[in-house]
């Protein structure tokens, strides 16, 4: 029995790109608020880097969101 690989199913790609957006923000704002709440200065020096990857990926993932909206509106062509 041959495995068929699953369609493209790309309905949901805008919502759940939205999410990982929201999530990222999120968790940019608690490393934010632990820069400002340690002593440590390793620690702040870490967390900033990860904020700098973050904002890298956000830009990204917006791109990406916006390519996947345009493609949702021309029906996935």
């Amino acid at each position: 029995m041959k495995n068929k690989p699953k369609p493209d199913d790309r309905r949901d790609n805008v919502e759940r790109i939205q999410k990982n957006i929201n999530m990222t923000i999120h968790n940019m704002e608690l490393a934010d608020e632990m820069i400002h709440n340690t002593d440590d200065e390793k620690m702040k020096e870490v967390l900033m880097e990860k904020n700098d990857r973050r904002r890298d990926a956000l830009n990204g993932m917006r791109k990406e969101i916006r390519d996947e909206a345009i493609d949702r509106e021309n029906g996935y062509k």
